[in-house]
């Protein structure tokens, strides 16, 4: 189609660090990047509006003087930000970090973000429970390589970007093929979205469940003992409605229903942590199901920084 070009995806190597809330992803990508030459990029859906910065975790002051970060305070509460911005945003944010000659890092625990950026955004009918079930069926009892193979005869264009070892997006592109009769790479073009990032390492920080929800409940305290409080209220004075999506968020939530004369303040807290507690889980589910995330633990310092050497030395060779 005349003027429907699709840009290419980046094809310098990025590295992404993700990981649940509270984990410590931020101190080790302070590391990381004064270690790798990288310019942190935010992979996180709340740290994105201004004003909110406590309730959100920002990197300080001091934090961003060490190492630039990108994608912190980009639109007010009351402004709409969704996925489609974001890959755009950060696609140009990584553009311009390695035009500098620095590495990208992409750090946070949006999934959502992290899928648009490395799925392409595009709209495909509903797959068939029962098609994803025969897949997974499939999967279990053939080897990944006959599966593969299918791929490569039915829809080649996505074989060829698609790693044999990559279970998730082999199955996804299955699954598109079988439900709608056409190929993922047909409806990319069609609707002109691909995958922003071509050439990633995917780091993912876990904890031991007990270690981690000690961790989210310090994190609480420490967001209270540092204003909390006064920061959502100095939200609500100026204007911003606590029906917000931005305030709708957990801690924005939970303050402003303490405000209200909802709940007091240890009951503030203790609903605070439990429902940060949750949403730690949910996003270990969502990125528990991504075979190509590389697992450690925060403190694996040394094998975190060999496995970026090994990718880095390999994606030069290519």
């Amino acid at each position: 189609m005349a003027g429907s070009a699709i840009e290419a995806p980046l094809s310098e190597p990025v590295l992404i660090l993700i990981g649940p809330t509270a984990v410590g992803k931020t101190a080790l990508s302070l590391a990381l990047a004064e270690r790798f030459s990288c310019e942190i990029v935010g992979l996180d859906s709340m740290q994105i509006y201004r004003h909110m910065d406590i309730g959100t975790a920002k990197a300080t002051a001091e934090e961003r003087a060490r190492v630039p970060h990108h994608l912190l305070d980009v639109v007010n509460p009351d402004e709409e930000y969704h996925v489609a911005r974001y890959v755009a945003d950060a696609t140009e944010a990584c553009r311009q970090i390695i035009a500098r000659g620095n590495r990208p890092l992409l750090v946070g625990g949006t999934g959502l973000y992290l899928k648009g950026l490395l799925e392409g955004l595009f709209e495909i009918p509903p797959v068939p429970e029962a098609v994803r079930a025969t897949l997974r069926q499939r999967l279990t009892e053939e080897e990944r390589a006959v599966l593969f193979c299918e791929l490569s005869q039915c829809d080649p264009e996505s074989a060829s970007r698609i790693h044999p070892n990559d279970t998730h997006r082999l199955l996804r592109a299955l699954e598109i093929f079988q439900a709608t009769g056409r190929t993922w790479s047909e409806h990319l073009r069609e609707q002109k979205a691909q995958p922003a990032l071509s050439k990633v390492l995917q780091l993912g920080l876990q904890a031991e469940r007990t270690a981690l929800y000690e961790r989210i409940n310090l994190r609480v305290e420490q967001m209270a003992g540092e204003g909390l409080l006064a920061e959502v209220e100095k939200l609500l004075a100026m204007g911003y409605d606590p029906g917000l999506k931005a305030m709708q968020s957990i801690g924005y939530r939970h303050m402003a229903q303490l405000l209200q004369g909802e709940w007091d303040w240890d009951e503030t807290l203790f609903l605070l942590a439990r429902d940060t507690r949750r949403y730690a889980k949910r996003q270990m589910t969502w990125f528990g199901n991504d075979p190509n995330i590389r697992w450690f633990a925060p403190t694996d310092t040394g094998p975190i920084f060999e496995c970026i050497e090994s990718f880095l030395a390999g994606a030069q060779g290519e």
